[in-house]
């Protein structure tokens, strides 16, 4: 029986803490008038390029959600007023971004939990009590990022600007749009993912304990079909999720692999999380059973969703850019123009360097490789939120600083103490799985 030890249980709480007064100070240090905003936007320029600053020309920018020209950014009361409203979203984008980029591993998981026990996996039986624990993560992530979205419907923040009535005002897009984009239809459709996501979490994880004293395979059967029609609802919700949170911060552009691209992005970092919580375990003297192939099977998922995520991520950009349709190229002329470090390096992070730390197979069964190819895609990941998040709430006054990385260890002190509290909560091997024979002598 595992138990969440007192040194992991205060460097979570070390890091909430941190992470809480980087949180703060990213609020505290916000501009409150337009003159605090023009130095610290000059303060931050160097750090990203000013490449945006040397144009001469009339360029097209996004203000507040509507597009319009402006001529040579920096001059011009509309623009300075501009640029205090994207400082002060920068604390609430980075709260969000971290907040849902934790979240989404739980949700990753849960995808590949479902699949697991849909297919009637006979590798990963031994494995369910990792990804039950990792789950557990769902209730206080999913309170969270529901707070923001109440807190952006009540204007507390700017993050989705089609709720504010004075761009919608003088945006017919928007208002064509309206009858989906409305703040109490956009927190009903969040209460109804988040609903079905947490309730199928918590009654399969029921039913996976009751199995265990039970006499017969009767909860694993149900298990099974409730999985089923599961995924189902799953792949409609988190697709319409993905509309909801992500891309609809910029309403005027959409695209119909987003919502597979966002899913990706969570699975391969649910994925990862699985097999970086596992190796700990293990290092503790706990899963004795799961062996070098459940490792080795894991990493073949990292690295073959990977590869998944690298084919939507450039079906969606070669498409969009070599058609070249002014309303579907912005979203990458902003983040290509303002965002190249970040944008390139997530492709980077993202693509080549899992193509090159798990292509060997021999690689794939070495724990302290397997963690470092995680960190390295959990970043990327990280990276693939943040792009796409921050161009259309910061604009080009993007910049990885305090609230960022507070909000970033504030989150991972969270989920570090929920899911391993979670995991001391029942034996970490299952009992009666009809497969869990097969998955103790599982060998690839």
């Amino acid at each position: 029986m595992y138990t969440i030890s007192n040194r992991l249980k205060i460097a979570s709480f070390i890091l909430m803490a941190v992470g809480l007064l980087g949180i703060g100070w990213g609020f505290v240090s916000a501009p409150s008038t337009v003159e605090e905003a023009k130095a610290m936007a000059s303060s931050h320029d160097s750090g990203h390029g000013d490449a945006h600053q040397e144009e001469t020309t009339h360029v097209i920018a996004e203000e507040r959600g509507s597009y319009k020209e402006v001529i040579e950014p920096g001059h011009g009361a509309e623009h300075d007023e501009h640029v205090l409203h994207q400082l002060q979203n920068k604390p609430w984008a980075a709260l969000y971004v971290a907040a849902f980029f934790f979240f989404m591993i739980a949700l990753g998981v849960l995808a590949f939990y479902a699949v697991q026990r849909a297919a009637q996996a006979g590798w990963s039986p031994l494995l369910f009590r990792v990804m039950e624990g990792i789950t557990a993560y769902l209730v206080p992530g999913g309170i969270v990022v529901f707070v923001i979205l109440v807190l952006s419907v009540m204007h507390m923040n700017h993050l989705f600007v089609w709720m504010d009535p004075e761009v919608v005002e003088h945006d017919a897009l928007i208002q064509g749009k309206s009858g989906y984009l409305n703040g109490w239809f956009f927190l009903l459709r969040a209460v109804i993912f988040l609903g079905g996501w947490i309730l199928y979490r918590e009654y399969s994880r029921k039913l996976s304990i009751k199995q265990d004293e039970a006499s017969d395979n009767a909860n694993f059967k149900l298990n099974f079909r409730i999985s089923a029609a599961f995924l189902v609802f799953y792949l409609i919700s988190e697709s319409m999720m993905s509309w909801d949170w992500i891309m609809s911060v910029d309403p005027h552009w959409f695209s119909t692999l987003f919502g597979w691209y966002i899913f990706a992005s969570m699975f391969v970092s649910g994925i990862t999380v699985i097999a970086m919580v596992t190796i700990y375990l293990k290092s503790k003297g706990h899963l004795e059973q799961v062996n070098d192939s459940h490792i080795h099977d894991l990493a073949k998922f990292m690295f073959g969703i990977s590869i998944f995520w690298t084919y939507l991520w450039f079906s969606q950009f070669m498409l969009i850019w070599y058609s070249n349709i002014p309303e579907e190229v912005t979203y990458y002329v902003t983040r290509i123009a303002d965002y190249r470090l970040p944008f390139f390096g997530m492709v980077a992070m993202n693509f080549v360097f899992p193509l090159l730390l798990l292509m060997n197979s021999d690689y794939k069964r070495i724990n302290w490789f397997v963690i470092m190819a995680g960190i390295v895609i959990l970043a990327g990941h990280y990276l693939d939120i943040f792009n796409a998040i921050m161009p259309a709430t910061v604009g080009d006054q993007w910049f990885i600083g305090i609230p960022e990385i507070g909000a970033i260890l504030f989150f991972a002190g969270l989920f570090i103490f929920w899911v391993f509290r979670a995991l001391g909560t029942q034996p970490l091997q299952p009992k009666r799985n009809p497969f869990i024979e097969e998955s103790k002598h599982f060998h690839y």
